[in-house]
């Protein structure tokens, strides 16, 4: 995750709604985690609200794990964040423990590695990897090849405005496009059934 974004108080997110509404969480001072702003969260999530409730989600590169506890704040059964770093790790979980969020998991382990062994099926997906380090492509791919979305899936991708959006499975059709400063966030839904 490339830079702090601009309105963001270092150190702590809040939850915009559901029935954690207004927790604020504390992120760990770590060089490139830049979680998602709140009137970007606030936006996805109109867009995900009436069909957010009970359904199994992932968050891939999780970071502060704002997307992920909104998503579980916000009625899903089950939410999946998967974050490399041990620090960062170590703070989800502990943010875990003080919302008692009994529906997230906390993996430790590359989204590569988590989606090569996963068996699980999810209805929505959130990819927001470091943006240097180029990852949608392969991770969309990964996604498609490890079989883990359902039919008619929903998912986020999150990156940088400057360039141009990534290539994708032909069958993610993007259902929504915003942008907001430096980044732009799109919503695709996978419409082939099962992911083959």
């Amino acid at each position: 995750m490339a830079k702090q974004n601009k309105g963001y108080q270092t150190g702590a997110v809040r939850i915009i709604a559901g029935r954690w509404r207004g927790r604020k969480l504390t992120v760990p001072n770590v060089s490139g985690l830049r979680p998602t702003p709140d009137r970007v969260r606030e936006t996805v999530f109109n867009w995900l609200q009436p069909l957010i409730g009970d359904t199994h989600c992932l968050d891939l590169f999780s970071g502060s794990g704002v997307l992920g506890f909104e998503a579980a704040s916000r009625g899903a059964k089950q939410v999946d964040m998967v974050e490399l770093d041990t620090k960062v790790a170590m703070q989800l979980q502990d943010n875990c423990q003080l919302l008692n969020a009994e529906n997230c998991h906390i993996i430790q382990n590359t989204a590569q590695r988590f989606l090569m062994n996963n068996s699980m099926k999810y209805d929505v997906v959130f990819i927001d990897p470091p943006y240097q380090a180029d990852l949608w492509a392969e991770i969309a791919q990964l996604l498609v090849d490890s079989g883990c979305l359902v039919g008619n899936a929903h998912i986020y991708l999150e990156y940088p405005s400057k360039i141009d959006l990534p290539v994708l499975p032909k069958h993610w059709n993007l259902k929504k496009d915003k942008k907001a400063g430096d980044v732009r966030y799109c919503l695709f839904i996978n419409e082939v059934g099962e992911a083959e």
